[in-house]
């Protein structure tokens, strides 16, 4: 079982950096606390749940990470996210049941990529094909993430940098990038933050 690594301390006038997995976080130099949750929805949503219940809230959320690309010419850039939706719900069939939209889009910022969220590692063309359609990166973690950010009224920012092009081969090539993405995302933490 995965379990969540609150490093530092969480106060209202500093962001909370969180990221999936130590090596995500491997070349970050801050101190800013650091959460790392462990990969996918579940994982990721209650670890920060659990974090910002506890209390006192940061004063914004920024999810650090790796994305498939699902088009090309993404690679070799951080992109924040402008929209964030799951594609592992089916929340027209959900609204359908119900009468309620339950898990629907969520918009983070007025301009970026659109990620997709789920609990899949996206390694199959047709899979990535399908989601090219939908969104322009894919990801395990960042709909959970915004989704209890925004419920617990903290600003959330997801951003993102291509380890693998979300096709044949994906975990081979996240594996050999995931170090080169975490020197990509600490300059950007240095630069931005």
């Amino acid at each position: 079982m995965a379990t969540m690594q609150l490093n530092g301390t969480v106060s209202p006038d500093r962001p909370l950096l969180v990221l999936a997995v130590a090596e995500e976080a491997a070349h970050l130099e801050t101190d800013l606390p650091v959460l790392l949750t462990g990969m996918g929805k579940v994982n990721a949503s209650t670890a920060l749940a659990t974090v910002l219940a506890r209390g006192p809230l940061p004063s914004e959320v920024i999810n650090l990470g790796t994305a498939g690309a699902l088009r090309p010419g993404l690679q070799g850039h951080v992109h924040e996210i402008g929209t964030v939706l799951q594609h592992d719900l089916d929340a027209a069939l959900l609204r359908t049941l119900t009468g309620h939209l339950s898990g629907g889009p969520l918009t983070l910022a007025a301009k970026g990529v659109t990620l997709a969220t789920g609990d899949v590692f996206v390694s199959d063309p047709a899979a990535r094909d399908r989601l090219a359609e939908l969104a322009d990166l894919v990801d395990m973690e960042g709909y959970a993430l915004a989704s209890v950010a925004q419920r617990a009224d903290v600003p959330v920012r997801l951003v993102k940098h291509v380890s693998d092009e979300a096709g044949e081969g994906a975990a081979r090539a996240w594996r050999e990038a995931v170090d080169d993405c975490a020197k990509v995302l600490a300059g950007w933490v240095r630069d931005h933050v």
